[in-house]
C-alpha cells in the first residue's frame, strides 16, 4: 500500500508517553478483538507553511 498525500505527515510523538500508551492500548484492543496483529499510525495536518 502505498498511501501519499501532501496535506498530512507522519506525527512526531517521541517522548510523548501518555500517547504513545493510548495507540499500543488501541492496537492491542483491535488485535483482540479481530485476532491479527495491528499497527496504528498517526497522521497530523501539515500546515501551508510545511507545504
Amino acid at each position: 500500500m502505498n498511501i501519499k498525500t501532501d496535506e498530512y505527515q507522519i506525527a512526531s510523538l517521541s517522548g510523548d508517553e501518555q500517547t504513545l500508551g493510548a495507540i499500543k492500548a488501541a492496537e492491542a484492543a483491535i488485535a483482540d478483538l479481530t485476532g491479527k496483529e495491528v499497527t496504528l499510525i498517526a497522521y497530523e495536518k501539515t500546515t501551508m507553511q510545511e507545504q
